[in-house]
């Protein structure tokens, strides 16, 4: 059986596609993110990193969604 490591949304590089296992946002931030499809089950992609880090752009459910690395901190994924 393969073990699957669980690691945080900021730790892709560009190009990396993973699987969304937990959302540890809080507050408001955690229904937008719901809101634009950040949930458990869905396939995420890092498509860049702003040039000093933040933002980051990742693809999701067909379109780009732009957030901080403090909240991407705390987004629990599987590379997939």
């Amino acid at each position: 059986m393969q073990d699957i490591q669980e690691i945080t949304l900021d730790t892709l590089k560009p190009g990396e596609k993973a699987r969304i296992t937990k959302v540890r946002v809080k507050g408001s931030a955690r229904r937008k993110l719901f809101d634009m499809g950040m949930v458990a089950g869905a396939e995420i992609e890092l498509v860049r990193n702003a040039p000093l880090g933040d933002p980051m752009d990742y693809r999701i459910k067909g379109y780009h969604l732009s957030i901080r690395k403090e909240e991407a901190s705390q987004i629990f994924i599987h590379r997939l």
